[in-house]
């Protein structure tokens, strides 16, 4: 990564404009062109440094439901679970902890409903059974990282 790409990174962390052509505002701010803020982007997606570039919905708000789950994958099968875990549409992000429950995800749903179905199909899918935690409180970080 260059210092644009870092700039690029740190810039749309939460400050991308509202309005009809967001990139080319951000673009003009970070001092290069709006195709050349796309491409890097493109490239950093395709890269791995970036898994997702796109807003942050209070799911609840617009009638979905998300919670935290957890299953204990067996160490030799961990791969091959993962790979199913992250194949569902629904699972946001998932990550491996050293801890009897060592493979974390968030699940989000259309429905309230959608989360015990999308539960009950990782469970036929991986043969593991899925601990639901879900949201008691709810609490704003703003995590944002310095590139």
């Amino acid at each position: 990564m260059d210092e644009l790409d870092k700039a690029i990174i740190n810039c749309l962390q939460g400050d991308l404009p509202l309005c009809e052509r967001p990139y080319l505002a951000a673009a003009q701010d970070l001092g290069c062109s709006e195709d050349e803020l796309l491409t890097r982007l493109q490239r950093l997606l395709a890269d791995g440094v970036l898994t997702r570039v796109g807003p942050l919905f209070q799911i609840e708000r617009m009638g979905g439901a998300f919670t935290l789950a957890a299953l204990a994958a067996p160490p030799e099968r961990y791969e091959e679970i993962a790979a199913a875990v992250n194949a569902m549409p629904q699972v946001a992000h998932n990550y491996w902890r050293e801890h009897a429950l060592n493979m974390w995800f968030v699940l989000a749903t259309e429905t309230p409903d959608g989360i015990a179905a999308a539960i009950a199909d990782i469970e036929r899918a991986t043969g593991c059974a899925v601990c639901n935690f879900p949201k008691s409180r709810e609490y704003f970080v703003e995590l944002k990282l310095e590139a």
